[in-house]
């Protein structure tokens, strides 16, 4: 007999709630083996909005407030804002609704440890959607590196950059507000390359041990859209730091929003004793290895049927893109969720909410190192 369809429910419908959404229509069709979900309720503010956009996504109704949907769901999404991810969150885990909540998992690392106590202490599945570990060329990186190709692992190399904020009138959001977003282009993108280099290289290192950081705000203020006042940035702009693993590797991080000609250039790169590797987004098909007795890194197409979701997709060099990573991530932890309903164990590659956490930690120390400038042991 079929499982009863999951019933979801979505908290945000622009940006990622877009994502999430194009997701969830794909999954019959590449993942028959998926759980069958039905998108039951989306949940926003402007009424008249929202009814567009329950239109437009595939939902069968909406709401205004959340406290109406969290226990009146099996699945709910955080797809908010930062400052929206805590209480709602909160909310569905002690009524036992399995969660997906977007990164970064809260505005500050006190916020992070609320919700991995409270996904603790719940029966559901709680994951936080750190999408790109869901890139095929990320997936067989990590298992050439896991694998032992590259060696022991001395360094890794990470960097997010994107050029949307270059321009001193581009207008203020709440990404730009500390106590709505917690920080700018730390937590916004740096969040993504933690999680990936620890993905990557995290069970041959071990758990980083001190960080060295830097914040600089370029722009102080930025006007409001439609009004002549403007607003102060209390965010950074761009920020880098400096990790030391337990194994002695260390790790250079950085990210801008603020860097001319990167869209979205999330980059990361990882040297060993027999080998290197490298990987940018805006070029996601890809992955640059060097090994053995070669002089230089060769380009690997990484849409070959043995390829990770390769006998999903199409056929080789019939590329992927951006929002695949959505649609992988989703069969994982929505597969994840059925298994949990049936009282079985699923490890899937979606991060747990301690995993967030422990990202948080990471983000909070650049922080602290920059206030205080100097590095910050994580077991102080």
């Amino acid at each position: 007999m079929a499982e009863d369809p999951l019933s979801v429910g979505f908290l945000g419908y622009r940006f990622m709630g877009k994502a999430h959404a194009n997701a969830l229509a794909r999954l019959p069709m590449f993942f028959p083996d998926a759980p069958a979900v039905e998108r039951d309720v989306l949940v926003g503010t402007d009424e008249a909005a929202l009814a567009d956009a329950t239109e437009r996504l595939g939902f069968a109704r909406y709401a205004t407030d959340w406290r109406d949907v969290v226990d009146d769901v099996d699945v709910f999404y955080n797809l908010g804002p930062n400052f929206l991810h805590v209480d709602p969150t909160i909310a569905a885990l002690s009524a036992d609704t399995h969660v997906l909540c977007e990164k970064p998992l809260a505005p500050t690392l006190d916020g992070a440890g609320e919700l991995r106590d409270a996904a603790a202490e719940s029966d559901a599945v709680a994951a936080c959607a750190f999408n790109y570990r869901f890139v095929p060329a990320i997936q067989y990186a990590r298992d050439l590196i896991a694998d032992g190709e590259l060696g022991d692992i001395r360094q890794v190399r990470g960097s997010y950059l994107q050029d949307w904020l270059v321009d001193e009138d581009a207008p203020w959001s709440w990404r730009n507000d500390a106590e709505l977003a917690g920080s700018g282009a730390l937590g916004d993108l740096g969040a993504h390359t933690v999680d990936l280099a620890d993905y990557l290289v995290g069970d041959r290192v071990g758990d980083v041990e001190r960080v060295s950081g830097h914040l600089r705000t370029f722009v102080d203020e930025r006007p409001v859209e439609g009004g002549d006042e403007t607003k102060p940035v209390t965010v950074d702009d761009a920020y880098s730091a400096q990790v030391e693993y337990a194994s002695g590797a260390m790790g250079t991080f950085e990210a801008s929003r603020m860097t001319a000609g990167h869209k979205n250039d999330h980059s990361i790169a990882v040297h060993g004793t027999d080998g290197s590797l490298r990987f940018s987004l805006e070029r996601l098909n890809e992955l640059e290895v060097h090994t053995g007795d070669s002089r230089g890194y060769e380009t690997v197409l990484v849409t070959d049927e043995s390829d990770p979701y390769g006998d999903v997709w199409w056929p080789p060099g019939h590329v992927v893109g951006w929002e695949h990573t959505f649609v992988h991530e989703n069969a994982a932890f929505l597969s994840q969720v059925a298994a949990s309903e049936r009282g079985d164990a699923a490890e899937t590659d979606v991060p747990s909410f301690a995993d967030a956490y422990d990202v948080q930690r990471v983000l909070d120390a650049v922080v602290a190192s920059d206030e205080r400038g100097e590095w910050i042991h994580l077991d102080e």
